[in-house]
């Protein structure tokens, strides 16, 4: 079964008490994300990091604070959650060569990362069968990624100790939402096995 991990959002201006838009507790997280993404290397599992990469006058910041601007400290994972080989998928349509890419930092400007136009191909080019999801926040962008996951058919996992909310009744409808529709919850043990 051909597995691809999904990282989302797993960036220092939501991971770090000084960042721009931090969620509570999400610091906690790294150790599993990077276990999680080292996991995937060794074993030759592509990992899609999809990232906020905002202009300094985004649309999103009508919404939500300033976050995550192209460029900044804020927008770049914490270091040892990045891969040693890695490639960028933009979110203007084009052909962006993966080639042996360990890890694609895929790059969005709003919450769903289906909004970025070259997932589908770059999914199509991944040909998983199976989808195994973790990062922030989990009722907004790791809700996104993991129902459009869902959407293609494939068996999709969401990784329940390596995913941050932000109001715990809002996760748990989000995580009942998901299983409904047939997703699986797992570990980060279970998953590294």
């Amino acid at each position: 079964m051909k597995t691809v991990f999904f990282d989302v959002d797993t960036q220092i201006d939501f991971l770090f008490p000084a960042g721009a838009l931090y969620v509570p507790g999400a610091e906690r997280l790294i150790p599993a994300v990077a276990r999680l993404n080292r996991w995937a290397a060794a074993h030759g599992v592509p990992v899609v990091s999809d990232t906020d990469a905002h202009a300094e006058d985004d649309p999103e910041f009508s919404v939500w604070p300033p976050h995550c601007v192209a460029g900044t400290t804020g927008q770049q994972k914490p270091r040892e959650t990045l891969l040693e080989k890695r490639a960028v998928v933009g979110s203007v349509p084009g052909d962006y060569p993966t080639g042996d890419a360990q890890q694609i930092l895929l790059e969005k400007q709003t919450l769903d990362c289906f909004t970025n136009p070259n997932l589908p191909a770059l999914l199509e080019r991944l040909g998983a069968d199976r989808y195994v999801v973790y990062g922030v926040v989990t009722e907004y962008c790791v809700r996104c990624a993991a129902m459009g996951l869902l959407r293609t058919g494939r068996r999709v996992e969401l990784v329940t100790d390596a995913v941050q909310s932000l109001n715990e009744e809002d996760s748990r409808r989000t995580l009942e939402e998901f299983t409904a529709g047939g997703g699986v919850l797992t570990t980060v043990d279970e998953v590294c096995c």
